[in-house]
């Protein structure tokens, strides 16, 4: 619970321009955690992929109008950065413990306890969205929904392995290399965007290359080890019982994880929805076509209507309170499901 004798004084109408950054005190590390909008609202937590933040991974999808107004006007942004991987972030010291994928999960917690926060929406990319689904299964309570981007839930395969055992030497013997920036926009992004010897790279990939210039190698890389040791958590997916929305490209080195974890999930909680001629980072290559889908998820939590659920401005999306026919695989998209965009050559 945040101690209101230490609460900091925040300007409304500038945190939704620029959010406020608060370093939060956990038993693993400082989490820096920056807040855009109101906090009397329900609250929406994001983890990026590995050498991200929130303005590599998640600008795109928050700074297009019509999905900043659809997520603003319902919730308060909790933006959680890895360990050193925010903005202008030092080197992690090297004798710290490397954390692993629990003690991320854990940290969230830490960070939500700090806020005084109750169950949150949860939205994450890749390594990011791994994180969150594991926090989801060790806290139950503490989590309404899942919006993944890219999902990951086995244990490494051995081509992701290898690729990982790669990054890892470059990160220690070179640092934030071009070659590694190089394997990692190739993680990201379709080559649609990141362009060819005759057509030059999309503007999105340059911002991306020049963010993935102020990481430092040593924070990415325990990040990197962490998530390269993650176990398999397929068998947990069952148990879930939030509902769960995934976005894949089917450009994404991922894709076929995607439909593995969607296909382990419970269907009447959960829906797919495939991004045609995209990467992994669907939230900057294609955020629009995240914008309808997500939609029909917020109906199902009331969130299109005024809610007269809950006295706490804090949880009015308990799932105990949403109409049985919000729940029904219609409300998801799944009658669309897959779900298919095209981006436009025109574009």
């Amino acid at each position: 619970m945040v101690d209101s004798s230490d609460s900091v004084s925040i300007d409304m109408e500038k945190i939704c321009l620029s959010g406020k950054e608060y370093h939060v005190p956990t038993g693993r590390g400082s989490v820096s955690v920056i807040v855009y909008g109101d906090q009397d609202k329900p609250a929406l937590i994001t983890y990026p992929d590995l050498a991200l933040n929130h303005m590599s991974c998640f600008q795109g999808l928050f700074f297009w109008p019509e999905a900043a107004s659809l997520l603003l006007h319902n919730f308060c942004i909790y933006h959680i950065s890895p360990p050193g991987h925010e903005l202008g972030a030092g080197p992690i010291c090297p004798n710290a413990p490397v954390l692993s994928v629990d003690d991320l999960a854990d940290q969230i917690l830490e960070v939500l306890n700090f806020f005084g926060l109750g169950a949150v929406m949860c939205m994450g990319v890749t390594a990011g969205a791994y994180i969150l689904t594991l926090f989801a299964m060790k806290y139950r309570e503490r989590v309404l929904g899942l919006i993944l981007i890219s999902p990951l839930c086995k244990a490494p395969s051995w081509s992701e392995w290898f690729y990982n055992k790669v990054m890892s030497n470059l990160l220690f013997f070179y640092g934030m290399c071009g070659l590694l920036k190089e394997v990692l926009l190739q993680r990201y992004f379709s080559k649609e965007v990141r362009g060819t010897a005759e057509i030059p790279e999309s503007d999105i990939v340059q911002a991306c290359r020049r963010l993935l210039d102020e990481r430092q190698s040593t924070n990415v890389f325990q990040y990197l080890q962490a998530i390269n040791k993650r176990p398999d958590i397929t068998d947990g997916l069952k148990r879930l019982r939030c509902r769960t929305l995934i976005f894949v490209g089917d450009s994404s080195p991922f894709h076929s994880e995607a439909l593995h974890m969607t296909s382990k999930l419970d269907r009447r909680y959960s829906a797919l929805v495939e991004v045609q001629a995209c990467g992994s980072m669907v939230t900057e290559e294609q955020p629009h076509a995240m914008l309808i889908p997500m939609e029909y998820f917020f109906m199902g939590y009331g969130l299109h209507r005024p809610c007269q659920f809950s006295d706490s401005p804090r949880s009015p999306l308990s799932p105990s309170c949403i109409s049985p026919e919000l729940l029904s695989p219609e409300s998801m998209g799944l009658k669309l499901k897959p779900i298919k965009t095209r981006v436009s050559l025109d574009v």
